[in-house]
């Protein structure tokens, strides 16, 4: 499947504007995520292009790296150091490393696409959809006016098809305004959630809004995250 990446450059250039403004003050407020400030966010955000693009540039090469030689404890020790920049410094970092993603998958041709990466055991396209999710997940998080109904429809179409798995079997979705419907599992039908595409994927991403038409006591439990090697978590 050929990746999104311009769909990704796009999410790059919104994110870029949103944080034209930003103030030191503000970068240092809470995020929405507990225990995360946005300079927190923001960290996470520029060492993950970083990261892509050394994957990218190694797998061009033919070669396979982990993302971080040291672990999750060395991408945990480059967010808590740099969370604390400043706005400009923030914006400036942001800007280099995206800059530096968007060029290695530049040189990619249509073959390369399929070359493997120790990110999720999977792909370099899947680098790209992974890519897309952080930007626009990540920018409801900075909580500066970035909604769940700001997200593109196909990002929240592919969001709902990587994160159906946190369901328990039997259970469906349906977007109403887009006419699609996902299960997970063979088994009987159980429950069945509808709402938009777009509040269907921020549910099952942890984010609000919920889906307005079932109370949290009625919605089902989600499973975690879908695993992957442990030296690549993800925030959620």
């Amino acid at each position: 499947m050929q990746p999104p990446v311009a769909a990704v450059i796009e999410a790059h250039r919104t994110l870029e504007r949103l944080l034209a403004g930003l103030s030191d003050q503000q970068v240092a407020e809470a995020s929405a995520l507990p225990g995360w400030s946005r300079g927190h966010v923001l960290a996470h955000l520029t060492d993950n292009a970083r990261m892509f693009a050394r994957l990218a540039d190694h797998a061009l090469r033919g070669e396979l790296v982990a993302g971080y030689d040291g672990g999750v404890d060395e991408r945990n020790a480059i967010i808590e150091t740099t969370a604390g920049r400043s706005a400009a410094e923030h914006r400036a970092q942001l800007a280099a490393h995206t800059a530096g993603l968007e060029a290695s998958w530049a040189r990619a041709t249509g073959v390369d696409w399929s070359r493997p990466v120790t990110f999720r055991n999977a792909d370099l396209a899947a680098t790209v959809f992974a890519r897309w999710r952080e930007a626009w997940i990540h920018m409801v998080d900075l909580e500066l006016g970035v909604r769940p109904d700001d997200w593109p429809e196909d990002l929240a179409a592919h969001a709902i098809d990587f994160l159906i798995c946190r369901l328990p079997a039997g259970t469906r979705v349906h977007a109403e305004d887009v006419g699609r419907q996902w299960s997970v599992g063979d088994g009987p039908s159980g429950m069945a959630v509808t709402g938009g595409v777009r509040d269907l994927a921020a549910w099952l991403a942890g984010r609000a809004p919920v889906v307005p038409s079932m109370t949290a006591e009625e919605l089902p439990a989600l499973g975690p995250w879908p695993p992957h090697p442990p030296q690549l978590l993800d925030r959620p």
